[in-house]
C-alpha cells in the first residue's frame, strides 16, 4: 500500500514538474543567451555560448508532451520568452531613450526563436525520438542530423532577423564568440553565421548527449557516441583552420597614419544652434594638434559638423584653413542635402588636395527610429511613440562608393553608425576594391550606455569576414583599430579605461597593397542561405507527415 502510494505521489511530482519544469528552462536558456554579449560577457566563463541553448532544447525534445494541452503553442510560447528575455538583456540599453521601445522590440525580434523552437518541437522532435520509443534519442546518426537541423534553422531565423522589414541583426549568436580569435576565422567563408551554427550544434549536442547518457545509464548499456565526437571534431578543425590562417606570412601592405578625432559632444549639442561655435572649436582645436602628428589623414566621426559642411561657408572655410598647411586628407561626417536628385543623407565626405577636392559616400542602410521613421504619414502611432526625437527623415543612398585617398594610394570603404554591424552590406566596399574599412559613428543617443560596446563586437567580425583592418572613429563610445583578423590592436581611452572621452586616436595601421578577396566578399551569405534552404525542406517535409496524421 504505502509502495502504490509513493509511486503515486511520485507520478503526481512529476507531473507538476513537466508543467513548470520547460518555462524555467527557457527562462535560463534566455538568460545564459543574454549575457553572453556585453558587459556581462566579461565575468563569465567563455563557455557560455557553448551551452546556452542547451536548456531550450532540454524542454523541447526530452520533457514528456502533457495530454490536453496544445504542443504547437507550448513551443512558440517557450522559444518566445527566451527570445524576448535575451533581448530585454542585451537591449536594455535603449531606455536611454525610450523603454516602451526597448520592450516593444524585445518583444518582436523574441518572435524569431519563437518560430524556431516551434520547427525544433513540431519538425525535430519526432526524428528524435524515432518509431520506436525505446530507442529514443540513442542513435548517433539521427542525433547529429537533429543537432544539425537544429543549427541550421537558428541561423536561418538569425539570418531572417537581420533581413526582413529592414532588418534588425544586432547580436547573433556567434557574436560571442568573437574574443576566440583563431575559431571565428570561418567567418571569412561562412560568415558570423558560421559562428551561431557552432554554438547551437553545441547546445542541442550537450542536450541530446544527457538525456542519451541518462538513458544508456538506466539501461545498463553504453555506446560510442559518435554525434558528440563528430560535434567537437568541427569545431576542433574550425580552430585548427584559424591558427594556420593567424601564422600565415603577412602579405604585402604600406604604412597608414590615421589621426581620429573623437569630439565627445553630447548629442543634443548639435540640436542647440548657440553650441555651433563651440562644437566646431573643440574639433579644430584637437585637429590642430592631431595634425602636429604628421598623419596621412584626419577622420572625424558621423554627423561631426554642426551644419553641413559643403554648404556651409563658415565651417567649409574653417575646414579649408586646416587643410591648408597640411598634405593630410580629411575624411568627414556631415550631413548633405542635394537638389538633383533631391535627397538629405547622413555623409562621409572625402576632402582631398588641400580640401579643394570632395568625394561623398552617403548612408546606405538607415537605422529606423533614428534617422527615419516608418510609415511616419501613414502610420502616425510610430511618430507620435518617437516624438520630437527625429523630427524628420533622412534618404538612403544610392550604393556602396569607395573614397580614393590623394596622400597615398589607398581605397576606403566608409561605413556610417551601425552599416558596421551589417556584413552583407560591408563585403560590398569588399567586393568593389576597398584596402581599408573606416566607421565613423556616433553613439551619443545611448549616452555612456554599453550600446557602444555591443557595436563594436558586432562591427569586430566585419575585419574577418572581408580581411581587411578597420579603423573606428567615434564622437562619444570607442574609437580604435582593428586588424585583418578581428583583433582590437588599440583603443583610445583615458587612463582608467575610460573611452567617453575627448582626444585622438593616433595609429599607423598596416593596409594591404591587394587583399586577397575572401570567400565571403565574393558569395556573402551562402552559408546563410542554405541553412535557410534546409529548414525550409525540412519545415515542407514535416508538415507532410503531420497532414497525414490528422
Amino acid at each position: 500500500m504505502n509502495s502504490a502510494r509513493n509511486k503515486d505521489q511520485g507520478n503526481k511530482l512529476g507531473e507538476k514538474a513537466h508543467h513548470f519544469l520547460p518555462w524555467v528552462l527557457a527562462i535560463l536558456s534566455g538568460a545564459m543567451v543574454g549575457v553572453c554579449f556585453p558587459p556581462w560577457d566579461d565575468h563569465l566563463v567563455s563557455w557560455l555560448p557553448w551551452i546556452a541553448l542547451a536548456p531550450l532544447c532540454w524542454a523541447l525534445w526530452m520533457i514528456p508532451q502533457i495530454p490536453g494541452t496544445s504542443w504547437p503553442g507550448r513551443c512558440f510560447l517557450l522559444g518566445w520568452i527566451t527570445g524576448s528575455i535575451s533581448f530585454l538583456i542585451t537591449l536594455y540599453w535603449i531606455t536611454t531613450v525610450t523603454w516602451l521601445g526597448w520592450v516593444l522590440l524585445s518583444l518582436v525580434v523574441g518572435l524569431y526563436p519563437a518560430l524556431w523552437a516551434l520547427f525544433a518541437g513540431l519538425i525535430l522532435r519526432p526524428l528524435g525520438e524515432t518509431k520506436d520509443p525505446a530507442r529514443a534519442w540513442l542513435g548517433s546518426i539521427p542525433n547529429l542530423f537533429v543537432a544539425i537541423c537544429a543549427a541550421a534553422a537558428w541561423t536561418a531565423a538569425e539570418w531572417l532577423r537581420g533581413t526582413l522589414f529592414s532588418g534588425f541583426g544586432w547580436n547573433p549568436l556567434g557574436i560571442a564568440l568573437r574574443n576566440d580569435i583563431p575559431l571565428i576565422q570561418i567567418t571569412g567563408f561562412t560568415g558570423t553565421a558560421g559562428l551561431t551554427f557552432l554554438c547551437v550544434l553545441s547546445g542541442a549536442t550537450v542536450a541530446i548527449t544527457i538525456e542519451r547518457l541518462s538513458r544508456e545509464i538506466r539501461m545498463g548499456r553504453a555506446r560510442p557516441h559518435f554525434d558528440f565526437m563528430i560535434a567537437v571534431l568541427l569545431i576542433v578543425l574550425a580552430f585548427g583552420y584559424g591558427i594556420g590562417k593567424i601564422t600565415a606570412p603577412e602579405t604585402e601592405s604600406l604604412s597608414l597614419r590615421v589621426a581620429g578625432v573623437q569630439g565627445n559632444v553630447p548629442v543634443y549639442d548639435y540640436w542647440d544652434e548657440k553650441k555651433d561655435a563651440q562644437i566646431m572649436a573643440g574639433y579644430v582645436r584637437q585637429t590642430r594638434l592631431a595634425l602636429a602628428m604628421n598623419p596621412d589623414l584626419v577622420v572625424w566621426p558621423e554627423a561631426s559638423t554642426p551644419r553641413p559642411l559643403l554648404l556651409d561657408e563658415i565651417i567649409y572655410d574653417q575646414v579649408k584653413d586646416l587643410a591648408s598647411g597640411t598634405p593630410a586628407d580629411f575624411l568627414i561626417g556631415s550631413v548633405h542635402y542635394e537638389n538633383k536628385p533631391r535627397g538629405d543623407y547622413n555623409s562621409a565626405i572625402l576632402l582631398t588636395s588641400h580640401a579643394a577636392s570632395a568625394q561623398i559616400y552617403n548612408k546606405i542602410h538607415l537605422v529606423p527610429f533614428g534617422e527615419y521613421v516608418p510609415f511616419r504619414h501613414t502610420f502616425p502611432l510610430f511618430s507620435w511613440i518617437v516624438g520630437s526625437r527625429v523630427p524628420y527623415d533622412f534618404d538612403p543612398g544610392k550604393g556602396p562608393a569607395l573614397l580614393e585617398l590623394s596622400v597615398k594610394p589607398v581605397k576606403v570603404g566608409p561605413l556610417i553608425c551601425f552599416e558596421d554591424t551589417l556584413g552583407d552590406l560591408t563585403r560590398q566596399f569588399a567586393g568593389l576594391g576597398a584596402q581599408l574599412l573606416i566607421t565613423i559613428t556616433n553613439d551619443g543617443w545611448f549616452e555612456h550606455s554599453i550600446a557602444t560596446r555591443e557595436h563594436l563586437a558586432n562591427a569586430q567580425l566585419r575585419t574577418v569576414e572581408t580581411g581587411l583592418p578597420m579603423v573606428r572613429v567615434a564622437d562619444t563610445g570607442i574609437s580604435c583599430v582593428i586588424d585583418r583578423f578581428g583583433r582590437i590592436k588599440q583603443t583610445l581611452h583615458a587612463s582608467d579605461g575610460n573611452t567617453f572621452i575627448e582626444g585622438i586616436l593616433n595609429t599607423a595601421i598596416s593596409v594591404p597593397t591587394h587583399p586577397a578577396e575572401t570567400f565571403y566578399t565574393r558569395h556573402g551569405e551562402l552559408f546563410a542561405h542554405a541553412c535557410l534552404g534546409i529548414t525550409l525542406a525540412l519545415s515542407a517535409g514535416g508538415l507532410v507527415r503531420l497532414r497525414r496524421k490528422l
